[in-house]
């Protein structure tokens, strides 16, 4: 039986096992070693600090993901089926690690956020542009 997400030590678990998965996948790996280049020892301490801020509240990621995102579209169109994928990949490291109340919390914020990203980015307003 796995145990819950209960500190730092266990986001960066769930995140380093996370981009693993990415870094392979033949749908969204390409975006991410190809396209945006990931810088990886820079982009996970951000990743376990906005993983740590969504499920306990610390306050510790300062960041703009929406334009981070939308700077990311521009450089390739991001797809209905990017997200579903990358939603598919973490839902299931999370599951596959972890089990219990923050574990599910995770998991709503992952669908959340990747809700939020996906109607800005692929459906955007046109009446916001004015």
């Amino acid at each position: 039986m796995n145990t819950d997400i209960e500190h730092r030590e266990d986001i960066m678990r769930l995140v380093n096992t996370f981009y693993e998965k990415v870094k392979q996948d033949e749908v969204i790996g390409y975006i991410f070693n190809d396209i945006a280049n990931v810088n990886w020892e820079k982009h996970l301490p951000v990743m376990y600090d906005f993983w740590e801020n969504a499920i306990f509240y610390t306050g510790a990621y300062r960041g703009d993901p929406m334009n981070i995102h939308r700077n990311l579209h521009h450089l390739t169109a991001l797809t209905k089926a990017h997200f579903d994928r990358w939603n598919t990949l973490f839902l299931a490291t999370v599951d596959e690690l972890f089990s219990g109340e923050k574990a599910e919390l995770a998991k709503q914020r992952a669908l959340s956020i990747s809700t939020v990203l996906q109607s800005k980015i692929l459906y955007p307003d046109p009446n916001s542009l004015l």
